[in-house]
């Protein structure tokens, strides 16, 4: 199922200062500076760059710290939420009068058994001798794909192919077995088909990395080495039948519903019919895929490979999805292929990767004892009068707009008016009862999730969709759209400055968290969002006129950051970011419009020296501050749905009339576009 998040990849981060401290802390709290004047660099014109007028003294004095990729406001943010997440495992961890199955105790021994790093280490790579014997005893083509789709129901990898289950997107009130693309390891498919300078080093040292896992487990160097042909021969061959992250991007072209049966005469190497009861789906006739070609084309390719070539390829994917939980040499080996692909300088500390290894394992659990500790309830009181004034802003917008129909306009506010908002936490927690944590095995206990995960997520096939599941844990920094539920989801780790202060001024907060709300309403509105109906379903609604005009808008605004450079000769792609693109703009017009309906937003009165509207995009401005290592960057323009910071900052505002008044923008300033340029879409 895909969730639309606000930010690059999957974390974002936040201008943490003393304020952030001031919520958690019992000292004598100095007055928060929400706007940061020391970290601007006021030498620069607004109209010239935005970006570092904001914040180039902070981007200046802040480098990218050595054990992260990128450092700016929401890495920030995110550093302080993982420090809270590790005092209370570390508390947690300490009580060893908790209860048998209280909440206290399961977390507490995850988390002790994820640091107990001695009996890790003495283990070596024993914990996953008895699957590497299995894969040995493999002795055809059925053996290869029987077993390939049994590991996925444990978490020992997903090798060939991708797995899920989620809602039908065209019958909503069901969930269904769905097929993706898959099968490789690199981050995107590029990285095998490219021949440039730095493809070419990341191929060769992914090589490397696949060398030293088999010599870790036993192999001789020529074996080793053999393997690593042979694996990044077949992934190669896997990429190249994939579509690209832009095709990904169309939730028709990806809609393919087969009979089990039919889809079985498809690919005569892969029974479904059979396939699914291995991996635990039972009484489905139906399934998704999302690539038919893709299939087509893995078929053929099992039939040609020998077994032992596809043998090794299984272990690969054993190894690699187990390499972070064994002892340092192989993980050490895993962080020096990630210092390739990021550019990261030092590993992160062992704490901070298994605090993160907690919250995504068992973050219902984490996640109660998070909410009591740093999350107020009149930050939810006031989060849902923020939500309900952007959902009014919004409506004011649509029907304000110059370029639909009345007939979709009213089609847009009876989806506008369904929305679902989710605010800090879910309403039930998953008790994950059945799981199994013991204090003393640390790779058995993520085993045991791994299954426990696998089993929840079948168990769903069947059964009435709960509406109440949430796709990230409270302590997250991010937030998403669900289009086929129609709900905009903000976890309780976003609801802090820079984003969010009950005590900040509205100008801060509808800069801040204000446009992340937009943002995901907008979501629901942009290029891939506005293809589902206000019931989730995915179905048009517009006409067709409506839908062409749209479609002008959206690629002016494509073209705006195709022509954005990140590094040497890397643009932003324009087509692979348009639905962030457009949250952003779509996102921060109606935040401006719901601020403009406060008393603040309609009064002239400086604060710090800055009129309201100044203070309205300068909070926009430094929540998007930062830097980010070249590999890092690099590897984001091919992987992730969002521009990069500076163009966040800048993209959405040199379009709004507003900024252009606020900081008095003139047409020989370098943003500068023409009114009639100026790209209007919600």
């Amino acid at each position: 199922m895909k969730y639309s998040k606000i930010f690059i990849s999957a974390l974002c981060l936040s201008l943490f200062s003393i304020h952030a401290n001031a919520q958690h802390d019992s000292k004598p709290a100095k007055k928060p500076v929400f706007i940061d004047k020391t970290g601007m660099d006021l030498t620069k014109n607004p109209g010239d760059d935005f970006y570092n007028y904001a914040s180039g003294n902070w981007i200046k004095n802040n480098p990218v710290p050595a054990k992260e990729t990128r450092w700016g406001s929401f890495n920030i943010l995110r550093d302080f939420n993982i420090n809270a997440v590790k005092n209370i495992l570390e508390e947690s961890a300490r009580n060893r009068k908790a209860p048998a199955g209280s909440v206290e105790k399961r977390v507490g021994d995850f988390y002790a058994a994820a640091m107990d790093s001695l009996t890790i280490e003495k283990l070596g790579y024993n914990p996953i001798k008895p699957d590497l014997e299995k894969l040995n005893q493999i002795s055809d083509l059925n053996g290869v794909i029987n077993q390939s789709a049994l590991m996925r129901t444990y978490g020992a990898g997903s090798p060939f192919f991708g797995f899920s289950v989620g809602q039908d997107r065209k019958n909503v009130k069901n969930f269904v077995p769905q097929l993706s693309q898959g099968g490789t390891t690199l981050p995107d498919r590029d990285y095998y088909l490219k021949n440039d300078a730095r493809s070419l080093k990341i191929q060769e040292s992914y090589k490397n990395y696949i060398v030293r896992l088999f010599n870790l487990s036993g192999s001789s160097q020529a074996d080793a080495e053999k393997a690593a042909e042979t694996i990044f021969k077949i992934e190669k061959a896997l990429a190249n039948a994939q579509m690209s992250r832009v095709e990904m991007r169309d939730p028709y072209k990806t809609y393919n519903k087969f009979s089990v049966k039919d889809f079985s005469k498809t690919t005569s190497n892969l029974n479904w019919e059979s396939l699914m009861p291995v991996m635990k789906v039972n009484s489905q006739d139906t399934v998704l895929v999302n690539s038919p070609k893709f299939f087509n084309e893995l078929n053929t390719l099992l039939a040609s490979t020998p077994v032992n070539d596809l043998k090794t390829y299984l272990k690969w994917n054993l190894l690699k999805s187990s390499a972070p939980y064994l002892s340092s040499d192989f993980v050490n080996a895993s962080f020096e292929f990630t210092q390739v692909l990021s550019g990261q300088k030092v590993q992160t500390p062992r704490w901070q990767r298994m605090s993160s290894l907690t919250d995504g394992t068992i973050g219902d659990l984490l996640g109660q004892t998070y909410v009591k500790k740093h999350f107020k309830p009149e930050a939810k009181a006031r989060m849902e009068e923020l939500v309900s004034n952007l959902i009014k802003a919004y409506e004011i917008r649509i029907k304000n707009l110059d370029w639909m129909s009345e007939v979709t306009k009213q089609k847009a506010l009876d989806k506008l008016y369904a929305f679902t908002p989710k605010i800090a936490y879910p309403d039930k927690w998953k008790n994950y009862d059945g799981l199994e944590i013991k204090r003393q095995s640390f790779f058995q206990n993520l085993r045991n999730a791994g299954a426990w995960g696998y089993e929840d997520m079948v168990s769903q096939l069947g059964k009435p969709v709960d509406k109440s599941r949430w796709g990230m844990t409270p302590p997250t920094v991010n937030a998403y759209y669900n289009p086929v539920n129609n709900e905009i989801v903000f976890p309780a780790g976003i609801l802090q400055f820079p984003f969010f202060d009950p005590n900040a001024d509205d100008a801060v907060n509808y800069g801040g968290i204000g446009a992340v709300i937009g943002h995901e309403i907008s979501h629901g509105f942009d290029d891939s969002g506005s293809q589902y109906d206000k019931d989730g379903t995915l179905r048009n609604w517009w006409t067709d006129e409506d839908r062409a005009r749209f479609k002008v808008k959206a690629t002016a605004l494509q073209q705006q950051f195709d022509a954005y450079t990140v590094l040497d000769s890397i643009h932003v792609n324009g087509k692979l970011t348009l639905g962030e693109n457009i949250g952003d703009l779509g996102g921060l017009n109606a935040a401006y419009e719901a601020f403009k309906m406060t008393k603040q937003g309609q009064s002239n009165e400086k604060i710090d020296g800055f009129t309201p509207d100044q203070r309205f995009f300068l909070s926009w401005a430094q929540v998007w501050k930062g830097n980010i290592l070249d590999e890092t960057a690099a590897q984001f323009i091919l992987t992730d749905t969002h521009s990069p910071g500076p163009y966040r900052t800048i993209g959405a505002p040199v379009n709004m009339d507003a900024w252009y008044k606020a900081f008095d923008i003139k047409p020989e300033n370098k943003l500068y576009k023409k009114p009639e340029d100026r790209i209007k879409i919600w």
